[in-house]
């Protein structure tokens, strides 16, 4: 199917050649380069040459080919005919003609019957590779170089697909294009030779840059609750290093929305960036009840690094109403999610000591607000607010101390601290003062590692709460001083290792099998800390309680190295030898080294990769109470408890904890299996149970996802919220094809709530349909997305979205949310 063309009158004419611009003659550079010409005939006539047959001129960093050309040396003038070829040049041009004249010196020229590009050069078997980031090519009657960077294309096509059967391309009387953009007025847009769109103005970066200022596409969508919307976006490049994006939206059911974004990168790791989102909202009815879920959501972060030890860095987050995030947000991660935090620090590193300061604000939604009905009345939004204005900190890793083997650690902390939650607010700032050392003794013989240790903890508080209260806590401006003395002991033993090397393993498995044993046994004796119940909570500083525990626990591992009878799949011979004859001086285990440095990969040409790594683990308490730590009925959470698992299981004095599984699966670089429980075995059920499959082969991609959560529930200062944090959610996505190769697309995605206990048992969450189709240079995508979140969200939505390669994307699916 070949371009386009435009209806125009015989522009080749000399008659006709008036109407174009002659190519405008810049002085000539300084240290004129002398032309190396080729040819199979040629002659010479004062300093003009006739050359003919399989002509080439090469000039600097230009290439010129054709059947004919006379070439003068004095001035750098050529007249060209017969399969003329010119490419090189500082942007990778490439023109082809029937004829043309140009002069060398000046980068200046015309050329006739004109096919071309730029920034594109051709690889193996002629295929293009792009060597700019807005590569072009175009066709035109004429063409008329008119500088280095500058051309003029008349009657003529633009693209950045493969000529001549491009997906898309712009055809229109002039082009203009210099340094920076190309622009044409009255302009048609053509899609599979199809003129689908008028253009009265259009502009493309051409420049190595690739960044324009000005307004984006605009965007239409419709949605079941927001209604039609319209778009606009104002891109602006502020420089190379900065760029703004300005945009308000109009929904017709709720009213305007506005966003921003700043982005800035600097060098090394220096960033800064920031997102504004918001929205006016006219309101809805949800159940016979007006709700305005209008509000912003503000986003900053960034880093600066003042040299390898010394940074400072931040991510801050302002966001009024949680009902406006769950309400509007794209992504539906965010808009279950209940957590905010923001964070900026400063941290000095080096030789094994930090010195850091740090302010932070966490913010969480413990409790959804529900508008009142004429059945049941409104329930407010509760959260909790906990802050540190500042933090300082000073650490130190392990240091041996002098020759004696005893190495030592410090960890400390001074703080301003404030916390805010539903009727209870800590009155200004509590002090709070840590400090933690420590001396260790670590040894190790005949595979054996021990390493025991002492320390001491001392935490002075400015203020303190009363003990034994079952309501809110009740602030006291009493300090209190908490004081602990530690000891562990960290047991290691030999790993455990055999290999299987059988033939029936290597036909099996197609490699060599390594299984090891990795047990682990750690006492921890922790005692003083007689006023655990007088502790204001702000974090796991303020949660140190006695204990007397022991964990023990185990770790399996599977390797997989490929078998000597094709142990190497690189590499020559010669190394492959030589790499088999280091194995034998150096044994066995040359073959089998495992750990960070061996676990290469499945493309490693002779290196082993783990395969499956399984953990159990468990701890006794002998200390069944913890000091008297424990609250009958309460859901407790201990630094010893947390530690070990993310899940609280404490509301009682008890022994055993739960039963800890971490399982991975990955055996290959497509598949990718995770199973985590806890299992409690003295209530017998799991606390927690999460699967996770992620699958890719070929242009087939799916995963899967269980999360099973039963646990003691979060307890308010009202009294019990929940007894058991109680859930049960499954993900699943499959899908087909890419967003960057040629053909047909569909994926689909949905969450689905499995929790017989609920009224909704069984409810999709969300779920979405995508399909594409992607031709050589441009795709289309459309979707269909679902929201279903109680009352404050039942949504159906359709977005698409249009690209072309190297040019930019239209519509309102953003690649953020796309399933591919």
């Amino acid at each position: 199917m070949a371009p386009p063309t435009v209806q125009s009158p015989d522009v080749r004419d000399s008659r006709e050649a008036v109407r174009y611009p002659d190519a405008r003659v810049l002085p000539p550079t300084a240290g004129t380069e002398l032309a190396t010409l080729e040819s199979n005939r040629q002659s010479k006539t004062g300093s003009t040459y006739a050359l003919d047959g399989d002509v080439v001129i090469t000039y600097g960093s230009y290439r010129v080919e054709a059947d004919h050309i006379d070439y003068n040396s004095d001035t750098g003038e050529l007249n060209a005919t017969g399969h003329v070829r010119v490419s090189g040049g500082p942007n990778q041009e490439i023109i082809r003609a029937s004829r043309g004249t140009m002069n060398l010196s000046t980068e200046t020229g015309r050329f006739y019957d004109v096919t071309g590009s730029v920034g594109v050069k051709a690889g193996g078997g002629q295929k293009l590779t792009y060597v700019s980031s807005n590569p072009y090519l175009f066709t035109g009657q004429v063409v008329v170089k008119t500088g280095p960077r500058e051309y003029e294309i008349y009657y003529g096509t633009l693209t950045s697909c493969e000529l001549a059967h491009p997906d898309w391309l712009l055809s229109a009387e002039l082009f203009k294009v210099d340094g920076e953009r190309a622009t044409a007025k009255n302009s048609i847009f053509h899609l599979i030779n199809i003129p689908l769109l008028y253009l009265p103005y259009v502009t493309h970066p051409v420049d190595q840059g690739g960044r324009q200022s000005g307004f984006m596409v605009p965007n239409p969508g419709n949605s079941s609750t927001k209604g039609l919307s319209l778009g606009e976006e104002y891109y602006w490049a502020i420089n190379r290093s900065m760029d703004l994006r300005l945009g308000l939206d109009y929904f017709s059911l709720r009213g305007w929305a506005e966003s921003g974004q700043f982005r800035y990168r600097g060098t090394g790791n220096d960033f800064a960036t920031a997102r504004y989102s918001g929205l006016v909202d006219r309101g809805i009815v949800i159940g016979g009840v007006y709700v305005n879920q209008g509000g912003q959501d503000v986003l900053a972060a960034g880093r600066h690094d003042f040299d390898e030890h010394t940074r400072v860095a931040g991510n801050l987050e302002y966001l009024s109403s949680y009902l406006y995030r769950e309400a509007f947000t794209e992504n539906f991660n965010q808009a279950v999610s209940s957590d905010i935090l923001s964070i900026v620090y400063g941290v000095h590193e080096a030789h094994g000591f930090a010195e850091s300061a740090r302010a932070d604000r966490y913010q969480g939604l413990k409790q959804v607000a529900v508008a009142a009905t004429p059945e049941t009345p409104a329930t407010p939004e509760r959260q909790v607010k906990i802050f540190h204005v500042p933090s300082v900190d000073f650490d130190a890793t392990e240091h041996r101390l002098g020759s004696t083997g005893l190495e030592w650690s410090v960890g400390s902390s001074f703080a301003g601290l404030s916390r805010v939650q539903p009727k209870f607010a800590s009155g200004g700032l509590t002090q709070r003062v840590d400090l933690h050392p420590e001396i260790a003794y670590p040894v190790g013989f005949d595979g054996w590692h021990v390493r025991p240790s002492v320390a001491v903890r001392d935490t002075l508080y400015s203020r303190s709460q009363r003990a034994g209260t079952t309501g809110p806590p009740v602030e006291l401006p009493n300090g209190i001083n908490r004081a602990d003395f530690e000891a562990e002991v960290d047991l290691r033993p030999p790993v455990v290792e055999r290999d299987f090397s059988s033939g029936v393993i290597e036909k099996l498995f197609h490699h060599d099998l390594r299984h090891t044993i990795e047990p682990s046994l750690t006492y921890r004796y922790v005692t003083g800390v007689d006023n655990f119940a007088r502790v204001l909570r702000f974090d796991d500083t303020d949660i140190v309680s006695d204990t007397n525990e022991l964990e023990y626990g185990v770790t399996q591992r599977l390797f997989l190295k490929p078998s000597k009878k094709g142990a190497c799949t690189g590499g020559s011979h010669a190394e492959a030898a030589e790499g088999s004859e280091k194995n034998e001086d150096q044994g066995e285990q040359a073959d089998w080294d495992y750990g960070p440095a061996a676990a290469v990969g499945p493309g490693s040409p002779c290196g082993s990769r783990e395969w499956i790594t399984w953990r159990l683990a468990q701890k006794y308490f002998f200390n069944e109470n913890f000091g008297g730590a424990v609250e009958v009925g309460r859901r407790n959470i201990f630094d010893s408890t947390l530690n070990f698992s993310g899940i609280a299981f404490l509301t009682e004095p008890r022994a055993i904890s739960p039963l800890v599984s971490r399982l991975r699966v990955r055996t290959s670089d497509h598949l990718d299996i995770q199973w985590d429980f806890d299992l409690d075995t003295g209530a017998k059920k799991f606390t927690s149970n999460n699967v996770l499959v992620n699958l890719h082969e070929g242009n087939v991609f799916s995963g899967l996802s269980y999360a099973r959560l039963n646990a003691p529930g979060r307890f308010y200062t009202e009294g019990v919220s929940s007894s058991v944090s109680n859930f049960s959610q499954l993900r699943l996505l499959l899908g087909y094809g890419s967003p960057y190769r040629a053909g047909f697309g569909i994926a689909a995605k949905v969450g689905l709530d499995l929790n017989q206990n609920s009224a909704h048992a069984g409810l999709v969450q969300y779920g979405a349909l995508q399909t594409s189709y992607n031709w050589n240079c441009c795709g289309l995508s459309v979707e269909y997305r679902k929201y279903e979140l109680g009352s404050v969200r039942n949504e159906s939505v359709e977005r698409f979205n249009f690209t072309l390669v190297n040019i930019g994307t239209a519509g309102n699916l953003r690649r953020a949310v796309s399933l591919f």
